[in-house]
């Protein structure tokens, strides 16, 4: 019985009342009018910072916000510097998802960012060999791949016969977990392992093979692509990265991909709640992405294994029969990552050396730009101890010439940092010893010491760069060559374009392996800096939006 009934009634009751001869009672106070709707509180973005190999998944911004009215917002970075935007408390996020939590976990200020973590889906990091070099290996039957271990696997990169590609171990999760398993299969106490654990021999043995080196798998692909059987014969990537390139018709044949026997590290995928006053929405979006819709499509459309045990019996047929997913057990001991990184950047990798290419055009005076170039170059001497400042620093062993340029190409000057120090057992961060700080100390005054004037020959300078690295090569082929090159303004001295392509092509074809890495700022034209990249292998970094010293982070993981 509505109200509204019940006081119509009592109104026809009072006048029949009044008319018998009753006192009339007092009319009925006039229906308060039911108050409007509450307007609909928009739910504000779940913001989540994620590393730059999960950019496929980001169709779920829409598929969540319309399952669950959360709308859920995506910005991807590297791994290293979104684990340290996590750790110092800057990532401005609501949540991050990253391959695997497990650097950020390790210490008690990351533990104390994460409030919450579920795992989402799966990937081990395998190896994809092409298969007529698996084939000759004798690595291409299941019976023959399954005995196949990471020590099987060093051995053959020791000896020349395995020359792969892998992201970074310094700034990408795939590659530092590749080599965290080899040391771990190496040591054989996986669990129990420490930085004086590590067989140094076993990861020197590894990185030998190590051919084609990059900061995230779209590059890398391209490469490979490129040089698939020719520098490189083998990919160590996740296994979901491979199975796609498998079916993507784009190589130029198919991968074979090992399980190796010891086992593999797997990326489980965290989604991670850093903001505790959205633990509902976290909650609700956790419930979605582990729910029979987004899992499969996450099998299907990433080829990442799912979590959700009915979904992973439902799409088992994407993935390999009878592989090995033996997990090999992560070292929470912090000092033995930093120490593999370490190590590898200063002692294993190949040494750098690179020529930088630098326009000391009179432009370079405008708008604060030499100042940007000094502060770069000091940046990468200087002694930033962060994540991201160890990355972007000068290494030991390391050649860099700097070759300054305006109306022509100046005199490149070289400098040559000493290597350390090794540990005589494991692994272990180095202190720079004296000739390091002398050397770092010696590219802070270069940089001071640059003045800007002329215009600008960038082409020939960059043929420059190309024709010392060239002679350097000769003489020294252990070394991992490339060219940066820095421009603020339009080529508008020397060879244009057309004629430094022509020049290009003329040049022995290991030197036109060496990539050249292009940064922009001020008028630099963009469009034909894009074509050289293309054309030099390289890369090219936008310097107009970040700082330039910032920049420097990204093109020191290409090297």
């Amino acid at each position: 019985m509505t109200v509204s009934w019940i006081r119509s009634a009592c109104l026809l009751l009072a006048v029949a009342l009044a008319g018998c001869g009753e006192r009339p009672a007092s009319p009925a106070p006039a229906p308060t009018p039911a108050p409007a709707p509450a307007a609909q509180v928009a739910v504000p973005v779940f913001r989540v910072l994620a590393t730059s190999d999960l950019r496929d998944i980001q169709p779920l911004e829409q598929m969540v916000e319309k399952a669950t009215g959360v709308p859920l917002r995506f910005t991807f970075g590297g791994t290293m510097e979104s684990t340290e935007a996590v750790l110092t408390g800057n990532a401005n996020a609501d949540g991050a998802w990253f391959a695997n939590a497990r650097y950020l976990l390790s210490s008690p200020q990351g533990q104390a960012r994460v409030k919450l973590q579920e795992k989402i889906m799966l990937s081990p990091v395998v190896v994809g060999v092409s298969q007529s070099h698996a084939k000759t290996l004798g690595w291409d039957n299941p019976q023959a791949a399954a005995s196949v271990t990471w020590k099987t696997i060093a051995l053959a990169a020791r000896d020349g016969k395995l020359k792969y590609a892998l992201s970074n171990p310094a700034t990408s999760n795939q590659g530092f977990m590749a080599l965290q398993g080899v040391a771990a299969a190496a040591a054989g106490k996986a669990e129990a392992l420490t930085a004086a654990d590590v067989d140094r021999g076993a990861i020197a043995a590894f990185i030998k093979g190590y051919k084609l080196p990059g900061d995230n798998s779209t590059y890398l692909s391209e490469k490979f692509i490129e040089q698939q059987n020719t520098r490189v014969n083998a990919f160590i990537n996740y296994e979901s990265w491979l199975l796609s390139l498998n079916q993507s018709g784009s190589l130029k044949e198919p991968l074979t991909l090992v399980y190796p026997h010891e086992g593999v590290a797997t990326a489980d995928y965290p989604f991670m709640l850093l903001n505790d006053a959205r633990r509902a929405d976290y909650q609700k979006v956790v419930d979605y992405l582990k729910g029979e819709s987004a899992q499969t499509w996450l099998a299907k459309v990433t080829l990442r294994r799912p979590v959700n045990g009915e979904v992973a019996r439902a799409q088992a047929d994407l993935f390999p029969k009878g592989a090995m997913l033996v997990e090999l057990p992560f070292s929470p001991d912090r000092a033995l990552a930093d120490g593999l990184i370490d190590a590898y950047l200063n002692e294993f990798r190949a040494p750098i050396a690179s020529t930088f290419v630098l326009d000391v055009s009179g432009s370079m005076n405008a708008h604060g730009r030499r100042q940007q170039l000094v502060q770069a170059l000091q940046y990468m001497a200087g002694d930033d101890a962060s994540l991201t400042g160890r990355i972007a620093r000068l290494t030991s062993r390391e050649k860099i010439w700097m070759l300054p340029f305006s109306d022509e190409p100046g005199q490149p000057e070289l400098f040559h940092v000493p290597a350390g120090k090794p540990a005589a057992r494991g692994v272990q961060v180095q202190a720079d010893t004296e000739a390091k700080k002398a050397v770092l100390g010696q590219v802070r005054d270069y940089a001071e010491r640059l003045r800007m004037t002329g215009s600008t020959a960038l082409y020939d300078s960059v043929l420059q760069a190309l024709q010392n690295m060239h002679l350097e090569r000769k003489k020294h082929p252990e070394y991992q060559y490339s060219v940066v090159a820095f421009t603020d303004g339009e080529n508008n001295r020397g060879r244009n374009f057309a004629q430094f392509k022509a020049a290009y092509e003329q040049l022995p074809e290991d030197v036109r392996a060496i990539p050249v890495f292009m940064v922009v700022f001020g008028e630099a034209n963009e469009k034909e800096l894009k074509e050289l990249v293309r054309v030099t292998g390289g890369r090219i970094f936008d310097a107009r939006k970040t700082p330039l010293y910032g920049v420097f982070k990204d093109i020191r993981a290409y090297q």
